[in-house]
């Protein structure tokens, strides 16, 4: 396996997405990032978050699922169908790469990001190990496809954002795969609050590195 980063393309029907896939040495598997509304590869949260999750050995692609140009629509960035998608498209490209293709496969969304993930997830059952959703919107995904998740999922939301944590609440009560709802302490949705970040980080880094290689001694 060829550890490093490098700058790809995702062909995905007429459109390419543009993402960078960073693999560290003996990674245990893969990430793909699914981002929230209005965000993208840059999105300097879950950067920070894939270097935490690359130093616990985790490889990550953070990537558009939108054009520039589809990405001005309002509309589309609330499009989960679409979202989900360009996701799963990007799933398989990746199992195409010689140096992911036998990595486990795990999804990080965040906001409208993780019910795309989750939908995903739900369509492609045992083939993605885990899920972990930051301040996300897994409703969003609907009762039918959280009732098809297969994955382990990790739902974190800050303490302060109250009606996200109703939402994720309820769209627990439809899933049936094990699944833990963290409540991060004195974070709101962003998790701005210094430390709130890092937590969620560190949070995931473990649910993913035990669902990826479940023999191996947790991150610390």
């Amino acid at each position: 396996m060829q550890s490093g980063k490098r700058e790809v393309a995702i062909p995905v029907q007429e459109a390419w997405l543009e993402g960078h896939l960073e693999i560290p040495l003996g990674a245990v598997g893969v990430v793909l990032f699914a981002h929230g509304s209005g965000s993208g590869r840059f999105s300097p949260r879950n950067n920070y978050v894939a270097e935490v999750l690359q130093e616990a050995g985790i490889a990550t692609l953070l990537f558009d699922l939108l054009t520039r140009e589809e990405d001005q629509v309002y509309q589309t960035r609330f499009d989960i169908a679409l979202l989900t998608e360009r996701l799963e498209a990007a799933t398989a490209w990746l199992k195409r790469q010689p140096d992911t293709a036998a990595l486990p496969v795990g999804y990080f969304g965040a906001s409208t990001g993780a019910a795309a993930a989750l939908r995903a997830a739900a369509h492609q059952g045992a083939d993605i190990a885990a899920v972990v959703s930051r301040g996300g919107r897994p409703d969003l995904a609907g009762a039918a496809a959280l009732a098809q998740v297969h994955s382990p999922t990790l739902l974190l939301v800050g303490e302060l954002d109250t009606e996200v944590i109703r939402l994720n609440q309820e769209a627990q009560a439809h899933m049936h795969s094990p699944t833990s709802l963290v409540i991060i302490p004195g974070a709101t949705h962003l998790f701005e609050e210094p430390g709130t970040l890092t937590e969620v980080a560190e949070q995931a880094a473990r649910w993913l590195r035990f669902h990826f290689a479940p023999g191996h001694a947790p991150v610390p």
